[in-house]
Formats: structure tokens, C-alpha cells, sequence
């Protein structure tokens, strides 16, 4: 994964409108995965749509930072 904040979202910003799925750390020793569309980034943080089928809520964001210090893990569908 890259190591600064400018290319995770160089990263990103190439893979617009794909699925991915989002692992996130909840706690301890507990982890909750997401599935969803990447839809947008911004300078700061990213914004996910999420499968309606699995989840309450429509979208969620996360920070650049998160996949930098690993609290999320970002997998593309291939």
C-alpha cells in the first residue's frame, strides 16, 4: 500500500465507481466488513455507498488516514 496520504488518494482517485469492500477495525479484536461503490474522494477523506442489502445506512466516509495507520483495509473488486 502507498505510504503517504497524497498517493492513497492518487490511489483512489483511479478507481472511482468500482466495488470494494472495507474491513475496519470496532473494537478489540473485532472487525466489521462493508461492501459498497467507491463514489467520491475529497482533500481529507473518501466517501463509500454502501450495498443496501446489508446495511441500515446509505453511505460512510473514512479518512486517508485510516488506511495509513491500518485501522481499514481497502479491497477492490477484481
Amino acid at each position: 500500500m502507498p505510504t503517504s496520504l497524497a498517493n492513497i488518494k492518487n490511489k483512489l482517485d483511479d478507481r472511482i465507481g468500482e466495488k470494494l469492500m472495507v474491513i475496519a477495525q470496532a473494537g478489540r479484536k473485532k472487525t466489521t466488513e462493508r461492501h459498497g461503490i467507491l463514489r467520491e474522494t475529497y482533500p481529507a477523506v473518501f466517501v463509500v455507498d454502501l450495498d443496501q442489502n446489508e446495511n441500515s445506512f446509505e453511505r460512510v466516509s473514512y479518512s486517508y488516514t485510516d488506511i495509513l495507520t491500518k485501522n481499514i483495509e481497502v479491497d477492490f473488486d477484481e
